[in-house]
């Protein structure tokens, strides 16, 4: 591991002078290397496929570690469309002149070496490594034992793509090991070789990357989203959104874990919604007049308000007006992403200012909560703190700054 980081900051040192030109091509060979390599890659995803079923996993997690030919097209699609950005190196954030006639520069800089901490999801090795060089920096990959071959085939199909375009190999590596004492080197900073982690993965995980952690932490906590169903919402465009935020994707972070309904429009709104979703597919728990809207409810508990569950299971409780689905999100939500519906553009405006949270729409999926959605080709995470980085993590977020500043022999008095 040690060894590891040594190389990777050797090579970072060359990713941060290369040019766009260069690492776009980088870019274009990776995704050209992963449909090349398609059949290998997918081999490998059967085997992980196999030993996770053999475990007893849940769908939800089968889904979530499980590639296809279209979704491995749709990965070297997102590295493509990585490539198409805007360079976000050396751009000039600010530009001032002092009366002493220096002029000052801030310009974005790459962080270094990024360490990428994760689970079930094998795309989140081509996005994060490619996000990771665009910005200039090199990236330490750690998949979880249930995706590791999956990963590891992926990631030497991009170790090949940079060797092409003449840079570097070890800009990008996967940890070749599945023993999780290689978590505890790249959180104790591998000799000062790592940069910045970034967790992605369940409530345990993060939680251990933060408490343990020697370097600075991008935290993607849980996605406890919330969808609130306000009084003056159309109850057309609830059922869709409300429908699409549950069920389009369930195992995913965007997904909307709970459903919120105004008192207000409870008579109205409440029963069609739930029923929707029974008939969806999708088991609801629910507070007393939730249970009294279909005998198919089952009582929610604390601990559902709680619950990310990345499954067809929603939580759902009637709220007293926007007052209290704006309480209920700041006792149990986890500044990831929450919604409003509702044609009253002072409540939706309310909201959006008052929960906070990474992500805030009015009249729209929660499951818009992802970088590729954003405009940013593909994202490493949505950080839920208040540093830095917030909401989709992207080429952007994956840099720093320094201060360039030109002067003509001024010396200070």
């Amino acid at each position: 591991m040690q060894e590891l980081g040594r190389c990777a900051r050797t090579a970072s040192q060359r990713i941060a002078l290369a040019s766009p030109e260069q690492k776009n091509a980088a870019l274009r060979a990776m995704a050209a290397q992963i449909r090349n390599r398609a059949g290998a890659i997918l081999a490998a995803n059967a085997e992980d496929l196999s030993a996770a079923r053999a475990k007893g996993q849940v769908a939800s997690f089968i889904d979530r570690l499980t590639l296809n030919p279209q979704r491995l097209e749709d990965i070297a699609k997102a590295i493509e469309s990585i490539a198409d950005l805007s360079d976000p190196v050396g751009r000039v954030l600010a530009r001032f002149e002092r009366p002493n006639g220096l002029v000052i520069e801030r310009v974005a800089t790459p962080l270094g070496v990024i360490g990428v901490i994760f689970e079930s999801r094998p795309n989140v090795t081509a996005d994060a490594g490619a996000l990771c060089l665009k910005a200039g920096n090199a990236a330490i990959l750690r998949a979880g034992s249930e995706s590791f071959r999956t990963s590891l085939a992926i990631a030497e199909a991009m170790s090949a793509g940079l060797e092409e375009a003449g840079l570097p190999a070890d800009a990008i590596r996967l940890v070749p090991t599945r023993d999780r004492t290689a978590v505890g080197a790249m959180l104790s900073g591998l000799d000062g070789t790592l940069d910045v982690i970034v967790p992605r993965g369940g409530k345990n995980l993060v939680a251990r990357v933060q408490e343990e952690a020697r370097v600075p932490v991008f935290a993607h906590l849980e996605g406890l989203n919330h969808v609130y169903v306000h009084a003056k919402a159309d109850l057309d465009m609830a059922k869709q959104i409300v429908l699409n935020a549950k069920m389009r994707r369930t195992g995913v972070c965007g997904s909307a874990e709970t459903l919120l309904v105004d008192k207000a429009c409870a008579a109205t709104h409440l029963k069609p919604l739930v029923t929707m979703l029974l008939d969806a597919g999708c088991a609801v728990r629910g507070d007393a007049a939730t249970l009294a809207a279909d005998p198919r409810v089952t009582p929610a508990t604390e601990e559902d308000w709680r619950t990310e569950y990345l499954d067809a299971i929603i939580s759902a409780r009637v709220v007293d007006g926007l007052e209290g689905a704006l309480s209920h999100i700041a006792a149990y939500g986890s500044h990831h992403t929450d919604s409003i519906v509702t044609d009253d553009a002072e409540a939706a405006e309310r909201f959006l200012n008052e929960v906070d949270s990474a992500i805030v729409l009015h009249n729209a999926s929660t499951q818009f909560a992802d970088g590729g959605e954003f405009g940013f080709g593909a994202e490493i995470g949505i950080a839920t703190g208040r540093m830095h980085a917030r909401g989709p993590v992207g080429v952007e977020q994956l840099t720093s700054f320094k201060y360039r500043v030109r002067g003509a022999g001024q010396t200070r008095p």
